[in-house]
This record gives C-alpha cells, structure tokens and sequence, in this order.
C-alpha cells in the first residue's frame, strides 16, 4: 500500500478561513489554495497506509478526551529570520491546541514523532514569499481577528498534487477542556 503524508489541524471555520486563503493567495503565496486554512497540531507526517486504522482508532481516543473551547486570532507575527512564515495569532485557546498536539504525538500512539521547532501554535498567512510580501502580510493583516469556539479537529492528506485534503472530522467528547494544568487555576483542566 506504501506511504502516505498526514497532518492533523484545527480548520478555521467561515467566513474567516477563506478570507485568509485569499488574502494568502494575494500576497502570492502559491501553496495558497491547496492548504486549508488552520492551526497545525500534527505538521505533515509520512506513515505507512496500513497504520491508518491505528491512527484513526488514535485521534478518536484523542477527540473523545476533550470538551469544546474558545479560540481566537488576534494580530500577526512571524517567524522570520528563522523561518520565513508570517501568520497570525492565536491569543486564546493556545494551551488547548498545544495540549492537544502533544496528544495527537504521544507514546506509545502511531504519530509519535520529534518536531523540528518548539511548537506555537498559529495560522501561516504567507511562506517563503518575496521579503516585501512578508512585509505586506504582517502589516495588512495586523488588525485581523476572529474568534469561535473549537469543537474538532481534523486529519488531512497531501494528494500527489500537494494539495491537502480532509480524510476525516474528529469531534470532541466530554473530556477535560485539554488546558495542562501547570496554566493558572482558571486554565486548569476541568471535568465535563
């Protein structure tokens, strides 16, 4: 069966995520339109096709164990020098999706893999574009916001195309609000 490369993200919903693909594809980003816009909890992983039941047994375990909780975007940032990625911020439900993502890899589970950069969680509105367009990015988008209240995440492929596509939708159970206990007392895990 081979090899296929997942990745596991929160979808921004509508209107907002087509506004930022689009605003994405005008500052000439051309993976624009074959990326979904997101927060990444699972960056694109290569995994045997045959473990796809085990990773999705996996994911559901993972959704089940959470409840809904709020997200918002506020503002721009980037990555630059490091890596050129400009995105935008997410300045609440953070610690949730970082929760999260560290489930999603966890041993002794299928997606159990390193990172190559500490993860933050955000959403890219423009990569490895001209310096200009970067530039143009962080400013336009500087006062975007939205907010709403994450209820699922999703498992993605990337077609032989490049382009990533929805395989499945994970809703949240009743479980804890997926906030690590170590934030303050209001952050702390809570009981459904």
């Amino acid at each position: 069966m081979g090899t296929v490369t997942l990745g596991v993200s929160i979808a921004v919903p509508e209107p907002y995520g087509s506004l930022l693909q689009e605003r994405r594809a005008g500052f000439g980003d051309p993976a624009a339109h074959g990326i979904p816009t997101h927060v990444t909890l699972l960056p694109p992983t290569e995994v045997d096709a045959v473990d796809l039941p085990a990773i999705e047994a996996h994911l559901t375990e993972v959704a089940t164990a959470v409840r809904p909780f709020p997200m918002r975007l506020s503002g721009t940032g980037s990555f630059r020098p490091l890596s050129p990625v400009v995105f935008v911020q997410v300045v609440e439900g953070g610690s949730a999706c970082t929760w999260l993502q560290e489930r999603v890899r966890d041993e002794p589970g299928p997606l159990v893999r390193e990172l190559h950069f500490p993860y933050h969680p955000h959403v890219t509105v423009a990569h490895g574009i001209p310096d200009e367009a970067m530039d143009r990015a962080y400013e336009e988008l500087a006062e975007f916001g939205a907010e709403w209240t994450c209820a699922s995440f999703a498992l993605y492929e990337q077609g032989a195309d490049g382009v990533w596509r929805k395989l499945r939708e994970y809703a949240f159970g009743g479980g804890i609000a997926g906030l690590p206990a170590q934030n303050s007392p209001a952050d702390e895990p809570a009981p459904a």
